[in-house]
């Protein structure tokens, strides 16, 4: 049962994320999503009990997806000097929100109407910590500064590059493009840790 239950809040949230995609939050009504998810609405009923809980997790869904690829890479590069850990945390930020950028998109507005900023602040309470780790453990390289602040700073001209790169039609950057933000984003981090 335990599996049958698991494949079917799969699907539902599954198809919400199609649907918010192609159509959008108005149109993502429950019968809409279980039709496409392939269950009954009695069904959905049992598992969510409106569509905002299941935008709710199409939300945490893809915020585990991005904070898996985050917490590998501040791992990663816990033992590398500072201009090749800022440039891997740079690539992975902007690789991350392009996983599914059409999808980012939509989230970036329904996070506030669906109640899930604690979440996503929890999720940047993490991500501010592992760095704030990783940039005490180099402060030798850095100039004297307060690293509660250069954390606050790295992150949110990190997190700005990229979440306005996806919002800005990321599909169509070429990976040139990329590389080149890659690069003067990380200019711009290291310049101002250094």
């Amino acid at each position: 049962m335990q599996a049958r239950s698991r494949a079917t809040v799969d699907a539902l949230v599954e198809a919400t994320a199609r649907i918010l995609v192609r159509e959008g939050f108005e149109k993502a009504s429950t019968n809409r999503i279980a039709e496409i998810a392939g269950v009954s609405v009695g069904s959905l009923y049992q598992y969510f009990p409106s569509k905002e809980a299941l935008v709710a997790a199409v939300i945490d869904r893809h915020n585990e997806e991005i904070m898996g690829i985050v917490r590998a890479a501040l791992t990663e590069v816990a033992d590398l000097p500072i201009d090749k850990a800022v440039r891997r945390l740079v690539t992975v930020a902007i690789e991350a929100h392009r996983i599914d950028p059409k999808l980012h998109r939509v989230l970036a507005e329904q996070i506030p109407r669906t109640g899930q900023l604690k979440d996503v602040e929890a999720f940047n309470r993490e991500v501010h910590t592992l760095v704030r780790a990783y940039l005490e453990s180099r402060r030798n390289e850095m100039r004297k500064i307060d690293p509660g602040l250069a954390t606050f700073i790295c992150v949110s001209a990190i997190e700005a590059v990229a979440h306005n790169t996806v919002l800005n039609q990321a599909e169509m950057l070429s990976e040139k493009t990329v590389r080149t933000l890659v690069d003067e984003t990380t200019r711009m981090v290291v310049g101002y840790l250094r």
